[in-house]
């Protein structure tokens, strides 16, 4: 799960994108990238890292342009290191740089197919660059066509032929700014524009809060199949290329659990609202098995919402027992069961004065391997808590991801190892866990919403909305998952950071 920006805006846009990027550091802590391009040449600067320590003014000094594509990443597919950092660049035709979030299941048959068909050789195992390849391939056979419908029908080629989840967007030199959204919708991207003038700048990302920092009025979120383009006089063009998409829509539902910041909206649902009614759901449960805590705290920051609601409805108090060192990043997106385990403990610490001798009920937004929440309930009782029960606010996670979240090793899951409720609470440490169905999240996550019909819940239900997961395709990603994960682990042993 990574964060992409997409810019055709005024002279200072690098400066811009780095502020853009900042507010998706959530969505990738790996490395970071812009691409400019100042109407004759392409400028790049991609390093591994956080997005404050690697464009520093200097830096940014030295991507000229209004057209700019920028990246925060967050590897799945790929060994995490600076050469799989994005954005990614191919000089013909045209020139053209791209940026992207999402997973190809395809990726190794697609880069087989682009050497033996295109003659185009893949430098990387970063599968944005079959995106990237497959694309430019398209549109050199189009050529001769007129822009920018070159571009919508090389796009289309894309849709046909990747698999998978993907949205992005990339600058052809010359030619303007393409944004674009897979088939599927699993992934989130939005349009924003704001009045320059006589003129509109554009924005396309991942989410809204990036328009809203940035200055940019909402215009809406891409279609599935949709491909959005910026020519070089500034003028927009939108077209789903692909027939009946907005029938496949699926988009991600563990965008709005945890991966999403909560002040932004996506496919018209608030992220905020939706964790609010999944607490509301989660304290109907709570209330069913017979638990009454003393105080309900939430697990910082994604699970507050959720913590907030939940206590409102049992009539619990609500009360911050665990603060965060904001300067450690995210837990779930570090590569490494010992390695999260090891952050929970720089990442967390507890309020004891508000723990001890309390029936706790800790909310988190989701249990996965189940590494972190059993370091936390440990926090939790060393603090004095008389109980410690764990609820969650979303179902259990059975399934391995083949869409870009880091959950793709099928014996990771607690939830598949450990079958029983009972199991899994003696497991993490807790007196009782408590889940949610599939259908109470989804009728929670989706609200009032008529956009949204089907959501994709792979991981909770087993059910691929792409429909060509095979068992083949899931061995191949497990195995490239492991690969990448050795390799992380190799390099943090080795002192990298």
């Amino acid at each position: 799960m990574c964060g992409f920006i997409g810019l055709y805006a005024g002279p200072d846009t690098a400066f811009e994108m780095a502020d853009g990027l900042l507010v998706l550091q959530h969505r990738g802590q790996d490395a970071a990238g812009i691409t400019s391009f100042d109407g004759d040449a392409f400028h790049t600067h991609r390093a591994s890292g956080l997005v404050q320590e690697i464009f520093t003014g200097p830096i940014l000094s030295q991507l000229p342009g209004n057209v700019a594509i920028g990246h925060t990443r967050y590897p799945t597919v790929g060994g995490g290191t600076a050469s799989d950092a994005q954005p990614l660049y191919t000089n013909s035709p045209y020139g053209i740089a791209m940026a992207h979030n999402g997973n190809v299941t395809n990726f190794v048959e697609l880069k087989k197919e682009l050497s033996e068909r295109e003659e185009r050789r893949l430098g990387t195992d970063c599968d944005v660059e079959a995106i990237l390849n497959i694309f430019a391939a398209a549109l050199r056979r189009r050529r001769r066509s007129t822009w920018p419908d070159a571009a919508f029908i090389a796009m289309r080629e894309v849709f046909k032929r990747v698999r998978g989840s993907y949205s992005g967007a990339a600058i052809v030199g010359g030619k303007g700014l393409v944004a674009f959204r897979d088939p599927f919708g699993i992934k989130p991207a939005i349009l924003g524009r704001r009045r320059a003038g006589r003129k509109w700048h554009y924005c396309v990302t991942s989410e809204s809060a990036a328009l809203n920092v940035l200055g940019y009025d909402i215009v809406g979120d891409l279609e599935p199949g949709e491909v959005v383009i910026i020519d070089n006089g500034g003028n927009l063009h939108r077209r789903v290329v692909i027939a009946n998409a907005r029938r496949q829509h699926h988009p991600c539902v563990f965008e709005f659990i945890y991966f999403a910041r909560p002040d932004s909206v996506l496919d018209d649902i608030s992220v905020y609202k939706a964790r609010l009614r999944l607490g509301e759901t989660l304290a109907a449960e709570v209330r069913a098995r017979g638990i009454e805590p003393d105080i309900v705290v939430p697990v910082p920051d994604s699970a507050r919402p959720a913590a907030l609601e939940c206590a409102r409805v049992l009539d619990v108090r609500y009360r911050e027992g665990l603060l965060k060192n904001r300067y450690v990043g995210r837990t779930f997106i570090m590569p490494g069961n010992v390695n999260r385990a090891k952050n929970v403990k720089a990442k967390l610490t507890t309020l004891p004065m508000e723990l001890e001798g309390k029936k706790v009920l800790l909310v988190d937004d989701s249990v996965v391997r189940g590494t972190t929440t059993k370091s936390v309930v440990g926090l939790v009782r060393k603090a004095g808590a008389t109980h410690v029960y764990v609820g969650v606010s979303s179902p259990k996670i059975k399934h391995p991801c083949v869409y870009g979240i880091d959950m793709q090793t099928r014996n990771e899951f607690i939830a598949k190892t450990q079958r029983s409720d009972k199991k899994i609470a003696e497991t993490i440490g807790a007196d009782a866990i408590v889940y949610m169905s599939v259908d109470q999240m989804t009728e929670a996550v989706r609200g009032p919403t008529e956009r949204v019909m089907h959501f994709c819940k792979a991981c909770m239900d087993g059910k691929y909305p792409t429909g060509d997961v095979t068992p083949k395709v899931l061995r191949t990603l497990e195995s490239e998952r492991n690969r990448a994960s050795r390799e992380a682990t190799k390099r943090l042993d080795n002192g990298a950071c």
